[in-house]
């Protein structure tokens, strides 16, 4: 009799299930075969926009647009004037974030309240006097004011870098598809195809803004003055000087591409003959006194032993 019960109640749950299964598949069979055969004709059904939103993560949702508002209002206050060279400094970092110089200004007067501020308090917890605090405070002031320009600074030198590393083998494909029966702007499209990295990007933009009806002398100085790098500015020179007194590309891309070579090992040389220098400072303070103390230290206590010291 106890072992019906079980067996009852299981024969009565899959009855249950059965009849409901049975009864949800008669009133809403059609509706979900006909949804399900227009999704597999039309595609997934579309989302609210709600949903969407809600989808995204919580910095995107809340965090980023209210630091965005509160960047709006200090830009309010902020002088519009003297924002030139900050502008040229962000063209030459590939404009980060795509950040105006006022956003800038006020990205480093809000880094540097809120530095202060995280100096003053972690100071003022480890249990350290005022006059302490207050140069904390200080030096967190400075530390985030001048965090945006080294973030600049390092975005510009990188680019250059890769810039200069890099010209000498795009001189080259430019120099063979010219070679190759290719107009200039053509071989540029092949940059563009076959490159990666800053300089394909500036080409495509000098591209597309020849395509709008820019002439190629303007398009090639302003790829220039974005990049500000000396081999590149020399190539463009070059070439416009060559499109104006109706000389050969071809051979102004070849001496061009050789050039750029050749200064690329000469830096190459300059570093590896700056590299001991730089090597001193590190071997002075810290290699020598560790084999100072390694030679001399068994001596050392030998010599204080024998004089009892």
């Amino acid at each position: 009799m106890m072992i019906a019960i079980p067996i009852i109640l299981l024969g009565v749950f899959g009855f249950v299930f059965s009849l409901t299964i049975t009864f949800h598949r008669w009133l809403f069979g059609g509706s979900v075969s006909i949804r399900e055969r227009a999704q597999a004709l039309v595609g997934e059904s579309t989302v609210s926009i709600r949903q969407q939103e809600l989808s995204f993560p919580l910095y995107q949702r809340f965090v980023k647009p209210l630091l965005m508002e509160f960047a709006r209002t200090v830009m309010r206050y902020l002088p519009a004037s003297g924002g030139e060279v900050l502008e040229q400094r962000l063209v030459e970092a590939g404009r980060p974030w795509n950040m105006s110089p006022r956003a800038i200004l006020a990205a480093k007067y809000v880094l540097s309240a809120g530095g202060a501020l995280a100096f003053l308090q972690f100071w003022r917890l480890i249990a350290q006097g005022m006059l302490q605090s207050v140069l904390m405070a200080a030096f967190g002031c400075c530390v985030g004011w001048l965090l945006p320009d080294v973030i600049i600074n390092t975005r510009i030198r990188q680019r250059k870098e890769e810039v200069e590393k890099i010209l000498p083998d795009v001189l080259d494909l430019i120099t063979v598809c010219v070679e190759a029966g290719l107009g200039f702007d053509a071989a540029l499209v092949k940059v563009v195809e076959k490159s990666q990295g800053v300089l394909a990007a500036e080409f495509a933009i000098a591209l597309q803004e020849i395509r709008m009806g820019k002439p190629r002398r303007e398009a090639l100085r302003e790829l220039a003055d974005r990049i500000q790098v000396d081999d590149l500015s020399n190539f463009v020179g070059s070439i416009i000087m060559a499109e104006q007194l109706g000389i050969s590309i071809g051979n102004v891309l070849r001496s061009q591409s050789q050039d750029a070579r050749q200064r690329r090992r000469q830096r190459v040389e300059e570093a590896a003959m700056k590299a001991p220098v730089k090597m001193l400072l590190p071997l002075v303070l810290f290699i020598f006194p560790a084999v100072f103390i390694v030679l001399l230290g068994p001596a050392a206590i030998q010599i204080m032993r024998a004089f009892s010291f």
